[in-house]
This record gives C-alpha cells, sequence and structure tokens, in this order.
C-alpha cells in the first residue's frame, strides 16, 4: 500500500483528508508543522503538504527535504498566487494544488505522482554527454563527479526528452507522458521545470546545450 504523509495545522483538513485517502487505501501519516513533517517523512511513498505552517513555511520544508530526499511533494495550499506556485516547485516540489480543491482531482494529482516516482526503465547503457551522464536504468544524473538528484517531474521530463531521440517533443506530449492525459493543457508549468532542469544540469543555463527548445514545436535533448 502506498503511505501518504499529510502535513497541515488545520485539523478539519486533516480529517478530510484521512478519511478520503484512508477509504481509498492509503496509509495516513499526519503532522501539523513543518519540524514534525520534516522527522515523519522517512519511509513515506509521498507527501501532501501545506505552506501555511505555524513554524517553518513549506517551501522551507520542500527545501529541507530535498537535500536527503526524492520523495514526491504535492503542495496543496491556499495561496493561489503564481510566485507562491514558482516558488514552491523552485524549491522542488512535483504538483500544486490549490484550496478549495476537488477530491477526486487532488486524488488524480497524488496517483500520478506516485507513477512517476515508480517507473523503473530496463536495462540499458549510460547516455553521455559533454556536461553530465544520464543513466535511466538506475535513475541517476552525475556531473563533474557527483550525484545530481531530479525531482520526480524533473526526471520524468529528462527521461522522456532522453528517450525521444534527438527528435522535438510537443509541449502537450510531454505534459501527457510526465503528468498525466488530464493535465496537457498545463504547459506554463513546462517552462518553469526546464528551467530547473537547466540550472542543474547545464554548464550555462542561459545559453542550454543539451535542453533545447524548438520555438513553437517543443523541446528536444541533444547529446
Amino acid at each position: 500500500m502506498t503511505t501518504v504523509l499529510v502535513v497541515d495545522d488545520d485539523p478539519q483538513v486533516l480529517r478530510v483528508l484521512r478519511i478520503n485517502l484512508t477509504a481509498r487505501g492509503y496509509v495516513v501519516r499526519t503532522a501539523t508543522d513543518g519540524a514534525s513533517a520534516l522527522r515523519e517523512a522517512e519511509g513515506v511513498d509521498l507527501v501532501l503538504l501545506d505552506l501555511g505552517l505555524p513554524d517553518v513555511d513549506g517551501v522551507e520544508v520542500i527545501t529541507r527535504l530535498r537535500r536527503s530526499s526524492t520523495v514526491p511533494v504535492v503542495v496543496l495550499s491556499a495561496r493561489p498566487g503564481s510566485a507562491d506556485k514558482v516558488r514552491a516547485l523552485d524549491a522542488g516540489a512535483d504538483d500544486y494544488v490549490t484550496k478549495p480543491f476537488g477530491m477526486d482531482e487532488l486524488l488524480a494529482r497524488l496517483r500520478a505522482a506516485v507513477r512517476r516516482a515508480g517507473r523503473r526503465p530496463s536495462g540499458e547503457p549510460p547516455v553521455r554527454t559533454a556536461s553530465f551522464t544520464v543513466d535511466l536504468t538506475a535513475k541517476k544524473i552525475v556531473r563533474d563527479g557527483r550525484e545530481v538528484r531530479l525531482t520526480p517531474i524533473e526526471w520524468g521530463l529528462l527521461e522522456t526528452l532522453v528517450r525521444a531521440g534527438g527528435e522535438v517533443v510537443d509541449p502537450e506530449s510531454l505534459m501527457a507522458r510526465v503528468w498525466g492525459p488530464a493535465y496537457t493543457s498545463a504547459t506554463h508549468y513546462l517552462r518553469v521545470y526546464l528551467a530547473q532542469l537547466r540550472r542543474k544540469l547545464e554548464p550555462e543555463p542561459s545559453r542550454p546545450r543539451h535542453l533545447l527548445t524548438g520555438p513553437g514545436r517543443g523541446y528536444r535533448f541533444q547529446v
């Protein structure tokens, strides 16, 4: 079974989520502040995180979590502004859901996050560029002799582009492959995640050599 850590300081929200997630077969842990969230995150399959916590801002929780974990993080927040979404995604969140939320949509996003994290490609030789190496089998990136940690969505995008073999992948296809077929219209997320990948992998992120944009067409990977 999938274990999800729900982090929210609102008892009513925790109760609703615990009931709905448990009814659908999830094992639910809860936390009401950032400190306990970081302690409870060990060994879970998914984190559902509110940003407005009483002790540590949720974005800081994501930042600290990403220092040692690639567990999928879905933000559930009452902050609707795009700046908050960008901060959370830049810190390493995999998805962002705004309160009030529809339970069916939230559950679909949780399932998609778990699917992305659980993909295990078959054995293949590493793909080597002049800047980094992509090991599709081990889901591992090495740059300058050190492993680069990617979030599940970042990995999903990179894997899709690498497997395209240099061909341009249109934004809708990328969204369907990584987020699922229900999310092909939210292509503005791609710019955020491609920028994150470039910062992590490209020697000069503003002048990418490997993660390229085809104007008006999509994105491609170049060895």
